[in-house]
């Protein structure tokens, strides 16, 4: 069983999206989407440059592997698509992209787009590339209130760059066991960027 960590560089509740009981990888992380199957994990760690190294920020198992049209005409996650005038929540959801009628992408107004909500070509480039939107049911969703990963196991899970890792087994256990033995399923708190305004991400910076 697969591993997977890397370091959640904007936690704007965007990617992941912990909201409504699922958690979604739908955007970013490219290569993990597309190399992730189901009952693999994922842990999102903190990063240096906010004071937040060693830290977990969330940990899924997926649970299910949709293509992009797949999560944007299924309806359990309706709720998941952006409302440019309703609450954070929906301002930040991720289901932003599906195929036209004429087999172009389209993405929408959202995190990911441009200030006009026209199409950002560099987001939607490098999301699409995933090929994948990853569900998951079985989570621990901490954000803000993200929590230490016990130091005998620290350099075994977080990474220390751009890109991802594979996570040997028994630290990746070790750690599972202590979310589940200490922890209940779900969100734990909210996004450390959910506070602030609405931003948007030009893909670059």
């Amino acid at each position: 069983m697969p591993y997977f960590s890397y370091i959640v560089a904007r936690d704007y509740g965007f990617a992941p999206n912990p909201f409504g009981g699922i958690c979604t990888l739908a955007t970013c992380m490219p290569v993990i989407r597309k190399a992730a199957n189901i009952v693999d994990w994922i842990f999102g760690t903190g990063s240096k440059a906010k004071g937040l190294n060693g830290k977990l920020i969330y940990a899924m198992k997926v649970s299910e592997k949709l293509t992009f049209d797949q999560y944007w005409n299924d309806y359990r996650f309706s709720f998941k698509k952006t409302v440019m005038n309703g609450s954070l929540v929906q301002m930040y959801g991720d289901n932003i992209y599906h195929h036209a009628e004429d087999s172009t992408w389209h993405q929408t107004d959202s995190h990911h787009a441009k200030e006009d909500g026209s199409i950002n070509m560099i987001n939607l480039r490098k999301d699409t590339s995933g090929i994948y939107s990853l569900i998951s049911n079985e989570f621990f969703y901490f954000g803000e209130a993200c929590i230490e990963i016990p130091t005998n196991i620290t350099k075994h899970i977080c990474w220390d760059r751009q890109g991802f890792k594979y996570v040997d087994d028994e630290p990746a256990l070790e750690l599972i066991n202590i979310l589940y033995q200490s922890y209940k399923p779900g969100r734990l708190g909210n996004p450390f960027m959910f506070s602030y305004d609405f931003e948007r991400y030009d893909g670059i910076s």
